[in-house]
């Protein structure tokens, strides 16, 4: 079988070059090659040497992701959907601005997390991808984009670890990945314009920050711990407290200042003032010195199966005052590509699920609706 050199970061591709008794200047030719000209015909490579051209054609080969489908959205959003083998497919999704280019890449089929308000957690868990197939939703978005654009130089300027699955239970996978992503031969990214988002896999937050740090996003999508334990199952295991704490030592190696919160705004479950209120004490007063931090607040995007509704937009604000006369920076994100279901929690992909999801969000739902109604009418009367 041969090495599909998309799984390979420079040090793996230089380790690779070795076993063909190659130096590793090489590798760095090479590796150039494929990310920065999006080559994979080996003899295109005009500066290989033409002996090691010949063995890379028996020994490597560079395989990306076949496309299933293409949607564009009226505001310039596109959303690929690629076929990862064995039934299962995943999304990767493009949003053009006026100063970024954001690609939002997948690194599983499916997730195993569950959280009530994502649609990708409701369709349940396949598997962990490859390096190779996370770096492949790239490399194609990239030429894709810059063939589009008349060749130019760089179309992707930002890179957010917030499509399909959880990127720090595939962690192995991940971190060769971002190298890639990061590596000057390679695309060169700032490690800024790099976001993993987490649900809060405390262990991993751990090692990232030393292995590979980048910008941090943490779904965070409640104030207190029994809210949180039904939107994001996650956080029976790694409660709120204990994720703070890792927050806080993320920051010591982080590129940022700051941990971004992500909040999905769910209407009568998580938006009301008293939440608002519980949510400032939390961030501000956490270990005695608070977490450094801004808040996205987001839409929720729904879909039949969650029984969520969203906040109003009226209700959205309002939590966002609250927030920010707090003294947190606030924003609130504003919707891309809902119209082809590209939109943050609608990526669903298309996986052959292995974790009996229907069951575990069927009792989570019930839970859910039983206590909406009192949080609801507490809130209202803080």
């Amino acid at each position: 079988m041969t090495a599909n050199l998309l799984d390979f970061d420079l040090e793996g591709l230089a380790a690779f070059c070795e076993t063909l008794g190659e130096k590793r200047f090489r590798a760095t030719q090479l590796f150039r090659w494929i990310h920065q000209r999006g080559a994979r015909d080996f003899d295109a490579m005009s500066d290989l040497a033409k002996s090691l051209r010949e063995k890379l054609k028996t020994t490597a080969r560079i395989e990306g992701l076949s496309v299933i489908s293409q949607q564009e959205s009226t505001d310039g959003t596109i959303k690929w959907l690629f076929d990862v083998g064995n039934g299962d497919a995943v999304e990767a999704v493009f949003i053009p601005e006026d100063d970024r280019g954001t690609l939002c890449v997948s690194s599983q089929a499916g997730c195993a997390v569950g959280c009530r308000f994502c649609s990708t957690g409701h369709q349940g868990f396949s598997r962990n991808l490859t390096t190779g197939e996370i770096v492949a939703q790239l490399w194609f978005a990239e030429h894709f984009l810059r063939a589009r654009t008349g060749g130019a130089e760089r179309v992707i300027s930002n890179v957010v670890m917030m499509g399909m699955g959880e990127p720090l239970q595939n962690y192995s996978a991940l971190v060769p990945a971002l190298r890639v992503m990061l590596d000057d031969h390679g695309y060169g990214l700032s490690r800024r314009r790099v976001t993993v988002s987490t649900s809060g896999v405390v262990p991993m937050m751990d090692r990232l920050g030393i292995d590979c740090p980048v910008a941090l996003a943490v779904s965070l999508h409640a104030p207190n711990d029994a809210l949180r334990d039904n939107l994001v199952p996650l956080n029976k295991k790694y409660p709120l407290a204990e994720l703070l704490d890792a927050c806080n030592r993320y920051l010591v190696h982080a590129p940022r200042d700051f941990i971004t919160f992500e909040y999905c705004m769910l209407d009568g479950v998580n938006d009301q003032p008293e939440h608002a209120r519980q949510l400032v004490e939390l961030l501000r007063s956490h270990g005695g010195q608070g977490v450094s931090c801004k808040i996205n607040l987001i839409p929720f995007n729904p879909f039949p199966q969650s029984g969520l509704t969203r906040s109003p937009h009226k209700q959205v604000l309002a939590f966002a005052k609250l927030l920010s006369d707090a003294g947190i920076v606030t924003t609130v994100r504003k919707t891309r590509g809902d119209d082809i279901d590209a939109a943050c929690g609608q990526l669903a992909g298309d996986v052959k699920d292995r974790t009996r999801v229907d069951q575990r969000m069927a009792r989570q739902r019930t839970v859910m609706l039983k206590q909406v109604p009192a949080r609801a009418a507490g809130a209202k009367e803080t």
